[in-house]
C-alpha cells in the first residue's frame, strides 16, 4: 500500500483518483473535538491526520493540529451523493482519523462515515499520563 497526499499532482491525474471524485461528487464536513477531564479541558495540538483508502493506497486528505480550544473545524471531505428518491440507507465514505498526542505518545485511530452535506462532529477523549516520575507511588 503506498501513501499518497491529496495535493500530490499525479495522484490527482490518476485514473483511481478521477474514479473516486466521480463516486463521490459531493462535498461532508468534520469537525475535529479535542478534550480531556470528561470535556472541562481542551487539548491543544493534537495532530490530526484524515484518509481513506483508494484501490489500496492510503490518501491523506488532511493533516493539521487543534487549535487552542481543542477543535479542528470544517474539514471538506469528498462524499457520495444523496438519492432523495431511495428510501434505503444513503451511500457513504468512510475516513480515516489518526489522532497523536506527542506528550504522551499516544495515538488513536478512529473511523467516521461522510454523507453529502453531513457535518459530522468527532469526539477525541485523552487522558494525559499521570506518571510523574514517583517511582512507583
Amino acid at each position: 500500500m503506498n501513501t499518497y497526499n491529496i495535493n500530490d499532482e499525479n495522484f490527482i491525474n490518476s485514473l483511481s483518483y478521477q474514479n473516486f471524485l466521480r463516486n463521490n461528487p459531493s462535498r461532508g464536513y468534520l469537525n475535529i473535538r479535542a478534550y480531556a477531564a470528561s470535556q472541562a479541558i481542551p487539548i491543544s495540538g493534537l495532530k490530526v491526520i484524515v484518509s481513506t483508502n483508494i484501490d489500496n493506497d492510503k490518501v491523506i486528505f488532511f493533516e493539521g493540529s487543534t487549535n487552542s480550544s481543542g477543535v479542528i473545524g470544517g474539514i471538506s471531505l469528498p462524499a457520495p451523493s444523496l438519492d432523495p428518491n431511495n428510501l434505503d440507507a444513503p451511500n457513504k465514505t468512510t475516513y480515516q482519523i489518526e489522532a497523536t498526542y506527542a506528550p504522551d505518545n499516544l495515538t488513536k485511530i478512529y473511523s467516521v462515515n461522510m454523507y453529502e452535506n453531513v457535518s459530522v462532529i468527532q469526539n477525541i477523549s485523552i487522558v494525559p499520563d499521570m506518571n510523574l516520575g514517583l517511582g512507583g507511588l
